[in-house]
């Protein structure tokens, strides 16, 4: 018989889980073949927390794993991204409306076809005004990679995005194959572009960024949970 929760909560990288945990104190830290887990009720929900580790294999292996293991009814992944200097500001959360993985580079054939094939459209329509934390509904690039700044005028014209990530294009595609609602929150931990990269060099600085992110998560998560089961 499988396990059940009312839904798998999905953090990638190491700093973010660790970010997360001290806002759950005393829960028991279980292990997966892909990092630690808890099960924890909030909103009077059982939820588990999954660390997935960092890029899109990992997040797709971990994300199809919490499915199968834990049956839940939907999937929200929060964490951190990055943001176009001078289009989001440092702190922002981005709640994806679409997720576009970019780094596939197919010369066999048409390019924008093998990214369109893994692109997903999330359905926020059942979402409240105002939502349960201040968002920014935006499309959220994804890539096994930090930002390189001379492309961000070639994604801005091409895809209009305003930040990216590792992962959360592979979470919500595998979301979304196994016909599951889910949701993406990252925070803005750093901002990249021409002259800037606060983050790069200098994951001191990404590791706190991603403290402060977490916790605003920790903070607002039993709104997110509270809302997103009235819609499942």
């Amino acid at each position: 018989m499988k396990e059940h929760t009312d839904l798998c909560i999905l953090i990638s990288a190491g700093a973010e889980w660790r970010g997360l945990l001290p806002h759950f104190p005393g829960v028991e830290i279980h292990q997966s073949p892909y990092g630690e887990f808890f099960i924890e009720t909030v909103a009077n929900r059982e939820v588990c927390f999954m660390h997935g580790g960092s890029g899109k294999v990992a997040a797709a292996g971990s994300t199809q794993y919490a499915i199968d293991r834990w049956n839940p009814r939907g999937i929200i992944n929060i964490g951190t991204c990055g943001g176009f200097q001078g289009r989001v500001d440092q702190g922002d959360v981005i709640l994806a409306k679409k997720t576009i993985i970019y780094d596939i580079y197919e010369q066999m054939s048409d390019p924008d076809q093998a990214i369109k094939a893994y692109s997903t459209l999330l359905d926020l329509s059942w979402l409240p005004e105002p939502p349960p934390q201040p968002v920014r509904v935006e499309i959220l690039l994804s890539a096994d990679r930090d930002i390189n700044p001379e492309e961000i005028p070639f994604l801005i014209e091409k895809y209009d995005a305003r930040a990216a990530d590792w992962e959360s294009g592979a979470i919500a595609w595998i979301a979304q194959r196994n016909k599951l609602p889910c949701l993406i929150l990252r925070g803005v931990s750093d901002l990249v572009g021409a002259g800037i990269a606060s983050a790069y060099g200098d994951y001191g600085y990404f590791e706190a960024q991603s403290k402060t992110i977490m916790a605003n998560f920790a903070h607002h998560l039993p709104g997110w949970i509270d809302t997103f089961q009235k819609r499942l």
